[in-house]
């Protein structure tokens, strides 16, 4: 069997570095600099002839993030490796999924085409957007959830009166499997978007008054959509609310927004690197979670296991 190498991007060494740990195997060593004008040059310093290589790299903004991912797999491709796994903790540009307005790119397909076009034979990411974008891709792709990783959170909570929430439509599969694990209620809120990265609450489905609310949600950026769904339900009658979220991308004023609205905590993973300094924010790595996938992909064994999801 070929040698298992691990090696991390720019974009979350410190999630690389507790991925290795967990899998108790040693980051190996790269070469990454920027000349004078941005250009990004890499150069793996181990040899990696006829390995099985996973390289950690979430694509978060700024862009040069995933184009590092691209020229590492390249690199990788031609010194010969013999399978190369793509590990993106959080892809960027799931939300471009589909054209939902005249003159519009798909561009999710687009990072699925590039990723296939750089060599990568396989990969593996968590909670995406939406989960159809497997689809993308000519290539396997294992889709992990943070599901197991929160739901075990908040049963040690132990939290009376509990709902699970999806703040949108496209949330409703991911709240149902939260509230079967739970065995909590269900509640979906009806949320209209005026214009991007704006978000407006219209009706809330489901019974709110005198529960504990969790709120799910795949990702948080400005955290409009999750503020308004906390002041929502306050306003309907809940109790304390809570948060689960995949990737805390935190662009903009969110921050703020979290520190002013409703809401009790939010639990994030490490999935892109998190430095705030917030009593409302707990984080939760995905380390070991990436540990066994890699390892399970290694050895050839099925991680279907890992799939935790609501398949009703």
């Amino acid at each position: 069997m070929s040698k298992l190498k691990i090696f991390s991007g720019r974009g979350n060494r410190p999630l690389a570095e507790r991925i290795a740990k967990s899998a108790d195997v040693q980051l190996g060593e790269l070469e990454i600099k920027n000349f004078s004008d941005g250009e990004i040059w890499v150069k793996y310093a181990d040899n990696i002839r006829g390995d099985d290589v996973f390289i950690i790299q979430s694509t978060q903004p700024p862009a040069e993030n995933l184009i590092e991912l691209l020229v590492l797999i390249d690199a990788a491709r031609r010194a010969s490796a013999r399978r190369v796994t793509a590990v993106i903790p959080y892809f960027g540009y799931a939300r471009q999924d589909r054209k939902d307005q005249p003159r519009v790119s798909i561009t999710a397909k687009l990072v699925a085409n590039l990723i296939t076009a750089a060599g990568a034979d396989r990969v593996i990411t968590m909670d995406l957007h939406a989960p159809q974008i497997q689809g993308f891709f000519d290539l396997p792709v294992d889709h992990l959830y943070a599901s197991a990783i929160f739901t075990d959170h908040f049963r040690k909570k132990k939290i009376p009166m509990l709902a699970v929430a999806s703040p949108d439509v496209g949330g409703i599969k991911m709240a149902r499997s939260y509230a079967k694990r739970l065995e909590a209620h269900l509640i979906l809120i009806d949320k209209r978007r005026p214009k991007q990265n704006e978000a407006e609450v219209m009706n809330i489905i489901g019974q709110v008054e005198g529960k504990n609310i969790l709120i799910v949600d795949d990702l948080i950026d400005t955290a409009g959509t999750f503020c308004n769904a906390a002041k929502a339900l306050k306003d309907h009658g809940a109790l304390d609310v809570y948060g689960a979220c995949t990737h805390p991308i935190l662009s903009g004023i969110a921050l703020e927004k979290i520190s002013q609205a409703p809401i009790k905590s939010i639990v994030v993973t490490d999935s892109v690197p998190v430095n705030v300094n917030s009593e409302r924010i707990e984080i939760r790595t995905a380390a070991t979670l990436f540990a066994e996938a890699i390892l399970r992909t290694h050895n050839n064994q099925s991680i279907s296991s890992l799939f935790d999801v609501d398949k009703g």
